[in-house]
């Protein structure tokens, strides 16, 4: 009777076995997941950018077809009823036309030349680290951290030393 009891007991982990198998996940998850949150955060930022360049294309298309650039996202976006006019030209989607999409609040502004565009994380160190800024050139400013980015910026993929030395 005792032979079978014994098997019984080796058939099975031991706690300690459970708990070194434990503590190895962890530690794996510990090296992983900074970069795990690190890959999110640039994916956010580069949807961020894409948005710019599909805002950029939309003013595009709504200058030629009502002659002015638009002053809000909404004016992008889709109609709050009825077809599309001036007030809603369905050019961008809704999500975007609400000016907060992907972790990014988008804010267009009119100029007197045609119009500004700032894109900043709606929790900075979460969703971005970076911020944007673009107008009507469709050349896109990029700030490294928290305030918001002007044209005085450098451009996306310059550092700032590039930028002075191209004026």
């Amino acid at each position: 009777m005792f032979p079978d009891r014994k098997r019984r007991r080796n058939a099975g982990f031991s706690l300690i076995e459970l708990l070194i198998v434990i503590a190895i996940i962890l530690i794996i998850l510990a090296v992983a997941l900074p970069k795990l949150t690190k890959a999110r955060t640039y994916a956010q930022e580069m949807a961020a950018v894409k948005a710019i360049t599909t805002i950029h294309t939309a003013e595009t298309q709504y200058y030629s077809q009502y002659g002015t650039y638009a002053t809000s996202l909404t004016q992008l976006g889709p109609p709050t009823s009825g077809a599309a006019g001036p007030n809603g030209a369905e050019l961008i989607d809704r999500d975007l036309a609400t000016g907060e999409k992907g972790g990014f609040k988008f804010v267009l502004q009119p100029t007197q030349t045609g119009y500004a565009l700032s894109a900043n994380p709606t929790q900075y160190g979460t969703s971005g680290t970076h911020t944007y800024f673009s107008d009507q050139s469709m050349s896109i400013h990029a700030h490294s951290g928290q305030e918001p980015a002007t044209i005085n910026d450098p451009l996306m993929g310059e550092t700032q030393q590039q930028q002075q030395q191209q004026k």
